[in-house]
């Protein structure tokens, strides 16, 4: 379930895996833009036709119709090939997403920097939280992780096995435990032992449960009673197969608990990437990491070009 370990790959190998995650969604644009473009030049009913197909790929109204009328501006009226309707969709897309594409940076002056994952039930955040824990510890810092999950003991199990995977220090207490009193114990223990890093997770909360979302300010009050100026980035982790319905979790969590950035996981399975370059447009928040498979590995920072290329089918190197 948790993937083998992997040793370091080099960059075309994981802008290979990047391409196979992406195929889902890269396919359907390929082939409904291939299908449109048939011995056909760019009028009125081919955008008409493009939009449609972007939206239904998940980039947004708003985008899709930018998008099209960007190109329409140069194009039409004339021959065009379905690969340059591609490339002219990913130089504009790249340019959407070059502003979110910013790495996280753990600052060296917080010790430790305490990041705070939530999200859904079924997002993916405890994995994520094992995935960071071990690209961290390869950079050689010192890392803990805080089983916040207190309601789910499989949860707690899982991380206790990325964290003995990744060599990071796991802090979790009974079934049941205030969640909002763990996060408060793990940040006093972290600094104690001179942590660089602690990941904080918590139980999946869908956005609109009250309850469970006030719960999420209490854990957010009680780290900041034991480090003020924590926590020091609150990342959403996002499941790419809800395709737009990620837009409202963002709102509300946004809302509610401050979200500094974004992770976008299992974009492997599900033909919604295009929702990344939506969440762009729209939130303006960092996008700090993709995931495209189970791997320690699958994760990476996010590249706008690289994305956007792969997103439209084409070889994210050149």
């Amino acid at each position: 379930m948790f993937g083998k370990e992997e040793p370091d790959q080099p960059k075309s190998g994981w802008l290979s895996r990047l391409v196979s995650g992406l195929s889902k969604s890269s396919s359907r644009l390929v082939t409904g833009i291939s299908d449109i473009f048939t011995k056909r030049k760019l009028d009125d009913a081919a955008l008409a036709e493009l939009e449609d197909l972007l939206i239904s790929a998940d980039l947004g109204t708003g985008t899709a119709a930018r998008l099209v009328a960007d190109l329409a501006k140069t194009r039409f009226g004339k021959e065009i090939t379905p690969e340059e309707v591609r490339a002219a969709f990913a130089a504009d897309i790249t340019k959407v997403l070059e502003p979110v594409a910013r790495p996280l940076s753990v600052d060296p002056a917080r010790k430790p920097f305490v990041l705070l994952m939530v999200g859904v039930n079924g997002a993916g955040k405890t994995t994520t939280i094992g995935k960071l824990a071990h690209q961290f510890r390869r950079d050689g810092l010192k890392v803990s992780l805080a089983a916040g999950d207190t309601f789910r003991a499989a949860a707690v199990e899982q991380l206790k096995i990325w964290g003995a995977r990744a060599g990071a220090s796991v802090i979790a207490r009974e079934p049941g435990a205030d969640s909002a009193g763990l996060a408060f114990e793990a940040v006093v223990e972290a600094t104690k032992r001179g942590d660089d890093v602690l990941l904080i997770d918590t139980a999946g909360r869908l956005q609109n449960r009250d309850t469970l979302m006030a719960e999420l300010q209490k854990i957010a009050r009680a780290i900041a009673k034991a480090d003020p100026s924590a926590p020091h980035a609150v990342l959403l982790v996002l499941d790419a197969t809800v395709g737009q319905n990620a837009h409202s979790q963002v709102e509300i969590f946004k809302s509610i608990v401050g979200v500094t950035g974004l992770v976008m996981t299992k974009l492997d399975g599900t033909a919604k990437g295009g929702v990344v370059v939506a969440l762009a447009e729209k939130f303006k928040l960092p996008v700090h990491y993709i995931g495209v498979g189970e791997g320690a590995d699958d994760l990476r920072p996010f590249t706008s070009h690289s994305f956007a290329r792969g997103l439209m089918g084409l070889n994210p190197e050149l």
